[in-house]
Order: structure tokens, then sequence, then C-alpha cells
């Protein structure tokens, strides 16, 4: 089965104000690539990746058949994607696992969902 894990990063949340030039701290990011590399080794990592702050993003809204383009920061969100794994285990309590040793910081949340498969689409007879 996959699973998408997202990271929400209380440094996100509530919209805060970050610097433009913010980064993680690289003692963060070593610690993190060890955890994705120990995970790697349980569950297969399809995918994974950190993401830009919100003043970095963009969205693209849909209403009464146009679109709205609104650059970030995005005033209305509480709760920002800081990064994702997308990974392949054989449930998700191996999944929860994983995410309950992740070095996260205090306030962060990981939230998992599995990933819809052929199967969850096909006829049933």
């Amino acid at each position: 089965m996959k699973f998408m894990m997202l990271m929400i990063p209380a440094v996100y949340r509530d919209n805060k104000k970050l610097d433009p030039k913010w980064t993680p701290d690289p003692a963060k990011i070593e610690e993190m690539t060890r955890f994705n590399f120990e995970m790697g080794k349980a569950l297969k990592i399809v995918s994974l990746n950190g993401l830009h702050p919100l003043t970095k993003g963009a969205r693209v809204t849909f209403a009464k058949g146009k679109h709205t383009v609104t650059d970030g920061p995005f005033v209305e969100t509480k709760e920002v994607l800081g990064g994702f794994w997308m990974v392949e285990a054989e449930s998700k309590e191996q999944v929860l696992e994983w995410a309950r040793r992740c070095p996260a910081d205090e306030g962060d949340i990981i939230e998992i969902r599995q990933i819809h498969g052929p199967e969850d689409f096909a006829a049933k007879k």
C-alpha cells in the first residue's frame, strides 16, 4: 500500500511571517536526512521533499467557472505543508511507527493518508 506522510511544521502554522530568506537549520536537515535513510531501510520511499515557505507559493482557486491566482502568503491558511514523504508499506500502523520516530520539532504535525490504487476504482461485481 502507498501512503503520503504530510509534514505540517509549527514554524509555518498560522501563516507566521518568515524572513523570505529563511531556511531550515542545517543540523535539523542532517537529522532528518539520517531519519529518512533509516526509514528507507524499512519502507520503500517513492518520493520525499521539503517545500519552500508560503511566501514563494501560489494558489489557483476555482469558482463560478473562473480561476483566480493568489501569490503567497495566504492569510486564511492555518496549517501549511512543509514537506512530504510518499512511501510503500504493509500497513498504516507501519507508517505510524516511523512517523513517531521522526525528529520533528515541538508542535509539528505529520498527517498520514493512504493513496488510492487502481483496485479502489475497479468495477465491483
